[in-house]
């Protein structure tokens, strides 16, 4: 499944709406993304999974990209 990550650059950064940028990240689930993205310095805002017209929208941006990660 594929989740996307919205995600604040460093994790002494307040959450700020201007500043927050988004990731897709393939995964089991949303401890699995979690986990994969532990060792960033990442202030992790919100994971939700995306699927069906949603995902097929998101593939259509030009800065789509899913992350792969072990």
């Amino acid at each position: 499944m594929i989740f996307k990550v919205y995600y604040q650059e460093l994790k002494t950064e307040a959450p700020v709406r201007e500043k927050t940028q988004t990731v897709f990240v393939e995964a089991g689930s949303v401890r699995e993304v979690r986990s994969k993205l532990a060792d960033r310095p990442f202030n992790i805002e919100f994971i939700t999974p995306v699927d069906g017209a949603f995902l097929e929208y998101e593939q259509k941006n030009e800065n789509y990209k899913v992350w792969e990660l072990g």
